[in-house]
């Protein structure tokens, strides 16, 4: 399975979105990663469906939306409607994590599950054969700009495990802290798709230089 980036929009300059989306694009983006947080679920707010529809005539690239938020099942169709390709929503705090999933696949996304620092990878087995995509946090939900914790790359690991033994083929993703030096750490580990926000849109080296040290990163 090849290795993709998804640059996280969270940390993108808002007032010259558009053109940091062209930017990562250009450089070599395989997917954007749009962070929506409510202040109920994760300790922030962030963008919501306008952004996403803003967005959408700017790439044709897939978005997939984040979903850190309390009763994301209320909010599936508009970010469906508003141009979202996949969605990662999370197993903690989740009323009915098999429904949510199922109501994603209805609408023709995509469908990924997120899991926190603390929440073991086990927990997810039952639900594996239903997902696209599985979502290792590698810092706590809700801010940008945290450092990695290597304390989840086990789970890493032990999810590409569980997939194997399954024979299934969801993408292993991570998010937070990724920079040159971490995002080999996680591939080492297993994973294949990469979330990084600060170090491609606040790096002094600019957009397009930051996308090709990960790139590089990878392939050292």
């Amino acid at each position: 399975m090849s290795n993709k980036l998804a640059p996280s929009i969270l940390a993108a300059d808002f007032a010259n979105l558009g053109n940091q989306v062209k930017a990562v694009v250009e450089a070599g983006a395989d997917r954007i990663h749009i962070d929506v947080m409510d202040g109920h679920f994760v300790p922030n707010l962030s963008m919501g469906e306008p952004i996403v529809r803003s967005l959408r005539p700017v790439t044709k690239l897939p978005f997939e939306v984040h979903l850190m938020i309390t009763n994301p099942d209320l909010f599936l169709e508009e970010f469906a409607a508003a141009g979202a390709d996949t969605f990662i929503i999370h197993y903690e705090g989740n009323n009915n994590l098999h429904r949510t999933v199922q109501k994603a696949k209805l609408l023709g996304k995509k469908i990924g599950v997120a899991i926190n620092p603390a929440t073991p990878a086990s927990l997810l087995e039952t639900i594996l054969p239903e997902l696209d995509l599985v979502l290792i946090m590698t810092v706590n939900p809700g801010f940008g700009s945290q450092h990695f914790l290597p304390l989840t790359l086990p789970k890493i690991t032990q999810v590409q495990a569980m997939l194997h033994h399954q024979s299934l083929h969801a993408e292993i993703e991570v998010d937070g802290g990724i920079d040159a030096t971490t995002i080999l750490m996680a591939h080492q580990a297993g994973a294949t798709v990469f979330v990084a926000g600060t170090s491609i849109f606040k790096s002094p080296l600019g957009i397009t230089r930051a996308m090709e040290q990960l790139s590089t990163s990878l392939t050292s």
